[in-house]
């Protein structure tokens, strides 16, 4: 009985929960659990090992893709996190990185969004259209932000969203 309530002479109080109601949360609470053992998970320096060896990264670049892809920053990349890294970045991590340090003339860390502009003009979607000006615009403002400039985590987030090939 849910809400239900005991009357006392001198006060209300909430009656105590059912045999059900402690078997659901009994259940819960087990499921949790099985989940948390089962459900596969890197502690971040495993993590950092495992981007760095199977994907060729240095320890900065394992330490970018591992802040974007924890989503949950609890300091583990889950069997999703790790899922979702490989189907936007995987094999073509380095590459993307490669791609970011050759517009990355100063070696400043940024690119500007016109050395941006133009990577994008060049770049096809994965049915093979060119992106439309509008498109490019619209994905640099939104990458670049207020500050007008694109940094490698934003540049890896931009080339995740974009899901492109080079023509």
């Amino acid at each position: 009985m849910r809400g239900s309530y005991v009357v006392c002479v001198y006060c209300t109080v909430p009656a105590p929960p059912s045999h059900e109601a402690i078997d659901r949360r009994r259940c819960a609470k087990d499921l949790q659990q099985v989940r948390q053992n089962f459900v596969q998970r890197l502690k971040k320096p495993d993590a950092l090992t495992m981007l760095q060896e199977e994907f060729s990264l240095t320890e900065k670049e394992a330490e970018i893709i591992f802040e974007l892809f924890d989503k949950d920053q609890n300091c583990e990349l889950s069997l999703w996190e790790f899922q979702q890294f490989y189907t936007t970045v995987g094999a073509n991590a380095h590459e993307m990185i490669d791609s970011f340090h050759k517009l990355e003339k100063d070696h400043s860390g940024t690119i500007d969004i016109e050395q941006a502009w133009d990577t994008l003009r060049k770049m096809k979607t994965e049915e093979g259209n060119q992106l439309r000006d509008e498109d490019i615009e619209m994905l640099l403002k939104t990458t670049a932000g207020e500050e007008k400039v694109i940094t490698l985590p934003k540049f890896i987030n931009l080339m995740c969203r974009l899901k492109v090939y080079r023509s």
